[in-house]
């Protein structure tokens, strides 16, 4: 691809070409995104009112920042978007380590190729995507790694004595000079490393080991962390704490409509096999569980439940669904309730539990989550709804076994011996006239689960529905 600039500095010059700082050029942009009315944070949801603004904020006050929240919060994915309010292109001096501007460069090559060339000095051109430098932070990371070091190889093969800067070997923030640096899970960071950032974040410059020089770099720094971890005594050196600028508080979804929306983006659910039909309030249940998990006593909620918890759950539950339409030869596949509990080992691998959630264990608190999100969505569809037929006939020695294996057909069969279950799925709209077995059987699955919930009647740990018990 041709470059779309000129290629020599002579040329640059003869556009009228002006340098802006990573900040300013940043500002510009999103104000330009600003005034023309544009999503800032394509795919980013439940945070227009909350984080958006204070982000907007921080970059409009050209400061470097720090998102806080538990994982799961889309907190890198807030970062890569950052790189949409950079420059399609940026002139940079070829071959330089540093990306060097053109028209002020800060290393020794970049200013002994303008001396060595002139306005004949070669340029290229760098793209947006590659003025974003990201880096997970652990106790192994040294100075050498984000801030430079001596190379002996540089200077051996270059021929150089060790004090020349042509030796110096770049360390992260150099590189990404005149671009956006991320540094995520800052308070692993150690606190020695911790100290090195000093610097970059006042004074806009490192200074690398054994070198008397200072790069003045040009870069917009972001950091995630923890809230527990950030305010944590000996996880974060409070100097540092006090140079970064702005504080994001990011959160999550705070509405179970808000979740629902995240979970069907971010969700694998476009299978190329049998048509899908998933019932909202499938979707709602999962969606419930997190919300749940989120307020229970039994959950470390300093961790937090991530929102792929939900995400997982939704992929798993299909799959269930998937694989008991393969095995009866269905035309469709429809998720149903008991795909939910089958998905339980997406549960219970996400949750951090208090002492008292360890000893009761996970796959039970995952259970009653399910119970719990089940009787909520409901309650919320059909609270008020005539279930004494049902009741009675459970009452009575009734007894229902639901196979998560079992055809759809089936189950509708089985179903249809409960008097009005199978109406009451149509008068509540769960399962409208005309729908497929596949949905019928799921909204009378949700309906007991409703009155297992309301403690009407029980479930079985093998899917069974029998009289309450006391």
């Amino acid at each position: 691809m041709n470059p779309p600039e000129p290629t020599t500095l002579g040329a640059l010059k003869a556009t009228g070409h002006r340098s802006r700082s990573i900040k300013d050029e940043l500002r510009d942009n999103l104000i330009a995104k600003l005034e023309a009315g544009e999503t800032l944070f394509p795919g980013i949801r439940g945070y227009d009112d909350s984080v958006v603004p204070q982000l907007v904020n921080a970059i409009l006050a050209r400061h470097d920042f720090i998102l806080l929240g538990l994982r799961g919060q889309a907190k890198s994915r807030i970062l890569r978007q950052l790189v949409d309010l950079l420059d399609p292109h940026i002139p940079v001096i070829a071959g330089s380590e540093v990306n060097d501007d053109p028209l002020a460069p800060i290393s020794k090559h970049g200013r002994t190729m303008i001396a060595e060339h002139g306005d004949d000095t070669p340029v290229e051109w760098l793209a947006r995507e590659q003025r974003y430098l990201e880096k997970l932070a652990t106790p192994d990371v040294t100075i050498a790694d984000i801030i430079g070091d001596l190379d002996p190889i540089k200077a051996a093969r270059g021929g150089h004595i060790l004090s020349d800067e042509l030796t110096i070997h770049y360390g992260m923030l150099p590189r990404a000079n005149r671009g956006i640096f991320a540094m995520n899970e800052l308070p692993d960071l150690s606190p020695r490393i911790q100290v090195g950032l000093f610097n970059i974040l006042e004074e806009g410059d490192v200074q690398i080991k054994g070198y008397p020089v200072r790069l003045r770099l040009d870069l917009l720094i972001a950091f995630t962390a923890n809230p527990e971890d950030y305010t944590a005594r000996g996880k974060i050196v409070t100097p540092l704490r006090d140079r970064i600028a702005a504080e994001v508080r990011t959160h999550y979804p705070k509405d179970v409509r808000t979740g629902m929306e995240i979970t069907e983006q971010e969700a694998w659910t476009a299978r190329n096999g049998r048509p899908l039909q998933i019932p909202g309030f499938v979707r709602e249940v999962v969606e419930r569980m997190a919300l749940l998990a989120r307020m229970e006593q039994r959950v470390d909620q300093r961790s937090g439940v991530s929102q792929r918890m939900p995400i997982a759950v939704l992929e798993t539950l299909v799959s269930s669904a998937e694989q008991r339409a393969i095995r009866q030869d269905e035309n469709e596949v429809v998720p149903r309730i008991g795909d939910i509990y089958a998905s339980l080992p997406a549960v219970t691998g996400k949750l951090e539990l208090e002492y008292e959630g360890e000893l009761q264990g996970a796959a039970r608190i995952a259970r009653e989550l399910v119970s719990a999100a089940a009787g909520m969505t409901y309650d919320d569809r059909a609270g008020g709804a005539d279930v004494e037929p049902i009741v009675e006939y459970f009452e009575g020695g009734g007894v229902m076994q639901v196979s998560e294996d079992a055809a759809a057909s089936a189950c509708v069969t089985g179903f249809g011996q409960v008097p009005g279950l199978l109406d009451l799925a149509g008068l509540l709209g769960l399962a409208p006239d005309g729908s497929s077995d596949g949905l019928r059987a799921a909204a009378c699955e949700l309906i007991l689960e409703g009155l297992v919930a309301d403690r009407k009647i029980s479930r079985t740990r093998g899917g069974g529905y029998t009289r309450a018990t006391a």
